[in-house]
């Protein structure tokens, strides 16, 4: 048996359209010279070929690039008890079978429904089961760093958020850059008197405790189901969210 690895996460680097910039600074290995130099009461010529480490400085918010929203990021509460910080997820949701569910074929600022869930998962003839990870697919990855890509994507109702919840489901995902519907087709609905609907399926998460991932890619290299994910995120104390690489993980 051989392992193929399959990376579902979106690289960082400056340059892109961003609605939350970030900055990379990078220090090549003659600067890494200066800098290490300065440190130790050496001057740069102490280092052979006057090089020393390269390093670099990012200046990024917790929800920019891939990341795993935690319960805490929805609200103070989750299902009645304190929110989980990104700190606290449980390890065993972080690790498990993935299922992909295709929605590519959604128009911008179409609502996921729980009807919609069900019909995907009859389509591969597919039952979901306790922490299986559910990927949710769009293909807006293809557009990131893109201006508007931000109000590209489908987004998941509160309701069908919930529905895998009680599934069993603990972490779900979405290759687009928020797991509701672009921001400016709830805020006008809003205005226009739906209420109710404003970030539901974030909210989903403040009355049953899960976790989401915004920002993935490569869903279309996948199958439905028949291979793993991995997905920890890097542990920040007390953080709504954090940056993570995830994998999935297939037998060939």
């Amino acid at each position: 048996m051989s392992l193929r690895f399959v990376d579902l996460s979106d690289t960082l680097a400056n340059g892109k359209c961003e609605s939350l910039p970030y900055e990379i600074t990078y220090l090549d290995h003659t600067q890494g010279a200066i800098q290490a130099a300065t440190h130790f009461g050496l001057v740069p010529t102490d280092f052979p070929e006057a090089q020393a480490w390269s390093v670099e400085m990012v200046n990024l918010c917790t929800h920019s690039g891939t990341h795993v929203d935690a319960p805490y990021h929805f609200g103070p509460e989750s299902g009645g008890k304190p929110a989980r910080t990104v700190d606290e997820i449980p390890l065993e949701g972080c690790f498990s079978d993935g299922v992909v569910l295709d929605f590519s074929d959604r128009e911008p600022g179409y609502l996921i429904t729980v009807d919609d869930v069900k019909e995907a998962l009859k389509k591969i003839n597919y039952r979901v089961k306790p922490l299986d990870i559910v990927l949710i697919r769009t293909d807006v990855w293809k557009k990131f760093g893109q201006r508007g890509y931000q109000n590209e994507h489908p987004g998941m109702s509160e309701e069908a958020t919930l529905w895998l919840v009680d599934q069993g489901v603990k972490m779900m995902g979405i290759d687009a850059w928020g797991w509701d519907r672009p921001f400016h087709v709830m805020a006008e609905e809003y205005r226009q008197g739906v209420k109710g609907k404003l970030w539901a399926g974030h909210f989903a998460g403040k009355i049953k405790e899960y976790c989401h991932i915004e920002k993935l890619s490569n869903h279309d290299r996948l199958p439905s189901f028949g291979f793993k994910v991995a997905c920890f995120p890097v542990k920040i104390r007390a953080a709504s969210a954090a940056w993570v690489r995830v994998v999935a993980i297939l037998e060939d």
